[in-house]
């Protein structure tokens, strides 16, 4: 009798000690509603571990540090001067087309640059033609 006892004490004593705690699944993605702070730590964690580089991949990290020397600044101005150029440009043909004065149909030689100015049935159409062979068109639509 006195095994009995000992033993009912003993496992009523291992069920009281043995205790359960419920699980919760927190997932660390942000994309998968994670912490929306653990994204840069994941990206961070992923770059650092990707062997495989893309050789068409321009590198970002050497044209900001390279040196000045490496740089022309004859070229640089001359890049700045065609961006003020097609800014004015692109300023004043929306003026015009959208002010009182109808835009003039006719092609335009900036340079390098050459602008062709168009009406079309949908709106008026710039064609931009730079001397290395690159073209955009925009078409501004009638109001």
């Amino acid at each position: 009798m006195k095994k009995i006892t000992l033993l009912i004490f003993f496992m009523m004593l291992g069920v009281t000690a043995t205790m359960a705690q419920q699980l919760n699944y927190r997932p660390q993605n942000p994309a998968f509603g994670g912490n929306t702070f653990n994204y840069q730590w994941l990206q961070s964690s992923a770059t650092a571990q990707d062997k495989l580089k893309d050789p068409n991949a321009t590198d970002f990290t050497t044209s900001r540090t390279s040196s000045p020397t490496n740089r022309n600044s004859l070229d640089d101005f001359s890049q700045t001067l065609s961006r003020q150029i097609l800014n004015r440009i692109s300023s004043q043909l929306l003026a015009n087309q959208f002010g009182e004065d109808a835009l003039q149909e006719g092609t335009f030689q900036f340079g390098d640059l050459r602008v062709d100015v168009t009406n079309g049935s949908t709106g008026v159409n710039i064609r931009i033609v730079d001397g290395k062979g690159g073209e955009t068109t925009v078409t501004v639509p009638y109001f």
